[in-house]
């Protein structure tokens, strides 16, 4: 991916991690985005994990009047499922890989790391972890869509077929609208995958009771070592 390289947030257990979870934020945010959340998730020690919460690259968005904020792809129109960037997408998707060959090669296997993001956050993660040539343990996408569904079903990569989804959205979400994720849940059912689906009555945000489903899928999931 050449010389650009992202800068991340860590959270490391005190024994070593028994698995990785790469976590993604949204427009605007950055890596420390989600670092107070990992408390509230109630994963025992017993279960260690390293967190790894990278800064997207800075860059001018278009919706934002060209404003310059750390951003994983330009949003080119308000409807935020039909005109992005795809080369930055496809840009940050790399990105994302390089980070996850860094755990693999610290000694990681790959179906102990699982990917989680917000928003742009959650669409890079669906795009890369169901593409990606080696099992991963699960895919987590918060208040999400699928600017690349329409090249999925020839992209997607068969070793992930049977990986654990669960998308979680809010039913007032003013920014990207409750109807784009359904779709893209939909169409990931239609294609075979098992996604868990979680909706909760708030904006473009988190909130407790989904941050306790969020704790519940991660420790089911990695204790289960999918």
């Amino acid at each position: 991916m050449g010389e650009l390289k992202l800068d991340t947030v860590e959270i490391h257990p005190d024994s070593p991690p028994l698995a990785t979870i790469i976590w993604l934020h949204g427009l605007g945010a950055d890596g420390h985005d989600f670092e107070a959340v990992v408390p509230m998730l109630g994963i025992p020690k017993s279960l260690p994990i390293r967190y790894v919460f990278p800064h997207a690259p800075v860059r001018p968005v278009t919706i934002n009047a060209g404003m310059q904020m750390r951003a994983w792809y330009d949003i080119l129109d308000i409807q935020v499922d039909r005109r992005v960037d795809t080369e930055h997408l496809l840009e940050s998707a790399d990105l994302l890989r390089d980070l996850m060959e860094r755990e693999t090669d610290s000694g990681m296997p790959s179906d102990r790391i699982l990917l989680a993001g917000f928003s742009q956050g959650g669409a890079i993660v669906l795009h890369v972890g169901l593409r990606y040539a080696g099992p991963l343990a699960g895919i987590l996408a918060l208040s999400t869509y699928m600017p690349t569904a329409d090249t999925l079903d020839r992209k997607r990569n068969p070793a992930n077929a049977a990986i654990p989804i669960m998308m979680a959205h809010g039913s007032h979400d003013p920014v990207v609208p409750l109807a784009n994720g359904l779709s893209a849940c939909r169409q990931l059912r239609g294609l075979g995958y098992d996604v868990l689906w979680r909706e909760y009555p708030m904006m473009h945000q988190v909130c407790e009771e989904e941050i306790v489903d969020i704790g519940q899928f991660l420790l089911h999931t990695l204790d289960s070592g999918n």
